[in-house]
């Protein structure tokens, strides 16, 4: 009632802004009310200039002016146009934009996107900061480290927009991402030099956004949308070597885990509609990429219902022992269904996918990832604590014997398989027996990769609002130390037992270290390292080819395993190949003693 109460007032000024004959009418005053010449002609002035003044189609380019028949045409239409901008305004008239790309997968796959559309308006890319006239940062807001990462940055680049303030051209600067969307005002206000806002959901706006900005003005579009996948939009893949690619294959994310700012900086789950992702992976395949990794927030989720015949009632299945926050939702093309048409196009092309969650592993998807051979035998599975009271605070959905029961499934189906996984210390309420417990679970399962973060709270999320932030920063510190000892303990062991074994390995490129040294990942997603040399090809049935050829980027080689540490692996090429080849004179090359595996040792 004293919300009611409150409102009240809003409504009685409607009825003060009227005329004042018109009130006398509406309130029925028994005796007419003698109204004053001045305020009669005030009255009347007033309806005047309503009368006469603009109309909707005034403000609407290229509207009809006849009242009878209004013509709606082509240019009203069209989503990418703007009447209140020049026609040309949204053109880069070969202005050059420098990225920069902070956090995970998808933002570099959100680069791509962005610059997709901006370069259809003529725009041109740089990577030197001192030549752009546009920067923008794809930006990350998983931890407050990283957000203080762009604020950092923020302070350098106006420093330098105000040097340049004075030249004939100006930089313009734009915050792009999950960072835009979630302090879109203290952006604003802090960095009074910021030029551009987008969200994720608001990279087709960004050539009419930086329209506004090059007219002077600050620009925003922070907008989630609960339909944009971007699916007719083509990235523009940047990869200097070319041999791999990103290809997202939903966005958003509906599991509301409560240390997570996901779903309130990026949306809702939507799946871009399965044939935009056939279409873009049989282009990169013809591009000569060898490896494509499917994006998302919750990628095994992934569930496409824009057509028809994928909405069946049948409801999705979940791993066993797992639950979900929302309801199960029936129909569509599942993740099992796409990872099989993606892995048909080329099977000289390797498959990768992440970010899955444990809880969308039904036996068909790990069934399907045994079965196909460019499909890699490496799955990433985020526990997030060994500690099922932990995981219980966390909504995340399992328990500790759930996930392990999981675990289990998947090396039971997928012999050899490389597991990777990811882990917060010091989240809301730990204990040391808590965090004891997870050192026991990576100990058990014996990841070879594992990406460790302490925890730090978000606004916006269920922990913000619900639990206290009540372990110190130095325990958390000290806990997430001893998760990276434990983590480097445990690789050593996964990759010392390929000792001996010969990798199949795509080569990405001159190791880092050394420009004698070439570098690749094998199977498991292992870097390993070997020397530059020439080699001959693969032996075949009529013999050995002789003839020898130099590594490039983008080959299968076989390389000898001669030693190995947490982080890599280290061993000599024996050859050239192919994924195909490989896999039909090793049809099971996980146990045949030519390309071992972590399995055989007893992992």
């Amino acid at each position: 009632m004293r919300n009611t109460n409150r409102l009240r007032p809003i409504f009685l000024t409607f009825e003060q802004w009227l005329p004042r004959w018109s009130l006398q009418h509406r309130l029925c005053f028994s005796k007419p009310v003698r109204v004053h010449s001045n305020e009669e002609s005030r009255a009347d002035q007033f309806k005047t200039r309503v009368a006469t003044g603009p109309r909707f189609h005034d403000f609407v380019k290229g509207a009809s002016i006849n009242k009878q028949q209004p013509v709606i045409t082509d240019d009203l239409i069209d989503t990418d146009k703007h009447a209140y901008l020049p026609e040309d305004s949204e053109m880069g008239n070969s202005r050059t934009v420098c990225f920069e790309t902070y956090g995970c997968q998808m933002n570099v796959n959100d680069t791509e996107i962005a610059w997709s559309i901006l370069q259809k308006k003529g725009y041109k890319r740089t990577s030197d900061v001192a030549e752009a006239d546009v920067v923008l940062l794809v930006t990350c807001s998983i931890r407050e480290k990283a957000e203080q990462t762009i604020w950092n940055r923020l302070r350098q680049l106006t420093a330098m927009k105000k040097r340049r303030l004075k030249t004939s051209v100006p930089m313009k600067i734009g915050v792009l991402g999950c960072m835009a969307e979630r302090l879109k005002s203290e952006l604003l206000e802090r960095e009074k030099l910021l030029d551009v806002l987008a969200g994720p959901d608001a990279y087709r706006d960004l050539p009419r956004l930086l329209s506004v900005a090059h007219g002077g003005q600050q620009a925003s579009n922070v907008l989630l949308s609960l339909e944009e996948t971007y699916a007719d939009v083509m990235p523009v893949h940047h990869s200097p070597q070319g041999y791999s690619a990103f290809v997202s294959i939903m966005r958003g994310c509906d599991n509301m885990c409560s240390y997570c700012i996901v779903p309130f900086t990026r949306g809702r789950e939507r799946s871009r509609p399965v044939s935009s992702i056939l279409g873009e992976v049989h282009i990169l395949s013809e591009q000569g990429v060898k490896e494509v990794t499917l994006l998302g927030q919750n990628v095994n989720s992934y569930r496409d219902t824009s057509e028809e015949q994928f909405c069946s009632s049948e409801p999705g299945q979940l791993s066993r022992g797992f639950r979900t926050v929302y309801r199960a939702r029936p129909g569509g093309l599942r993740f099992a269904d796409l990872l099989d048409r993606v892995s048909l196009i080329d099977p000289d092309m390797r498959i990768r996918f992440t970010s899955p969650h444990p809880k969308d592993f039904p036996d068909e998807v790990l069934q399907l990832i045994k079965e196909r051979a460019n499909i890699c035998k490496q799955i990433h599975l985020p526990a997030q604590s060994g500690s099922s009271t932990v995981l219980q605070a966390m909504r995340r959905g399992y328990s500790r014997e759930a996930y392990l029961e999981l675990v289990d499934n998947i090396k039971r189906i997928i012999p050899g398989v490389s597991l990777s996984s990811d882990f917060i210390s010091g989240f809301c309420g730990e204990t040391e027996e808590d965090h004891l417990q997870t050192l026991s679970l990576i100990r058990e399962v014996r990841y070879n990769v594992g990406f460790l973060f302490a925890y730090s709270m978000r606004k916006k999320t269920h922990a913000f609002h619900r639990l206290q932030d009540d372990v110190p920063a130095e325990v958390k510190q000290r806990r997430l130390e001893e998760l990276i000892s434990m983590f480097r303990e445990e690789a050593t062991k996964v990759n010392s037992a390929l000792l001996g074994s010969t990798q199949l390995v795509l080569v990405e490129g001159e190791s880092k270290r050394s420009a004698q040294d070439l570098c690749g990942r094998n199977d498991g997603n292992v870097k390993v390292i070997f020397p530059r040399q020439e080699v001959g090809g693969q032996p075949t049935d009529t013999g050995t080819d002789t003839h020898t050829s130099p590594i490039n980027p983008g080959d299968y080689v076989l390389v000898k395993i001669e030693s190995a540490n947490s982080q890599s692996l280290r061993g000599h090429a024996l050859s050239h190949t192919s994924l195909s080849d490989s896999a039909t004179r090793l049809p099971d090359h996980r146990h045949d003693g030519q390309l071992a595996s972590v399995s055989r040792h007893g992992v």
